[in-house]
């Protein structure tokens, strides 16, 4: 059981000091998960507190591949309606 950080982090240093295990660390060109080391923090939260303070949706994944944070899970505004705004921004 591990969570996996993957190209879309932007090291911005929000949840490294918050592992309890210390399995985040700095690399290039985004930041890791040490799988030997990650608990997603079983036994000392109630949630993943990497995924809690990431401000970047999706950039988490857990061990089947499945985001944590998936697109819209911060903004609330649902995938189809930002494609579609964003459609709309370019078509001006």
């Amino acid at each position: 059981m591990a969570l996996e950080i993957i190209e879309s982090c932007v090291n911005c240093w929000a949840c490294a000091p918050l592992c309890p295990n210390k399995a985040i660390y700095e690399a290039a060109p985004h930041f890791l998960i040490d799988a030997d080391k990650c608990t997603e923090c079983v036994g000392d939260y109630a949630d993943a507190q990497c995924v809690a303070i990431c401000p970047i949706e999706g950039a988490i994944l857990d061990e089947l591949g499945a985001e944590m944070n998936p697109p819209g899970s911060l903004t609330g505004i649902p995938p189809e309606r930002w494609a579609a705004a964003q459609a709309e921004i370019m078509a001006r």
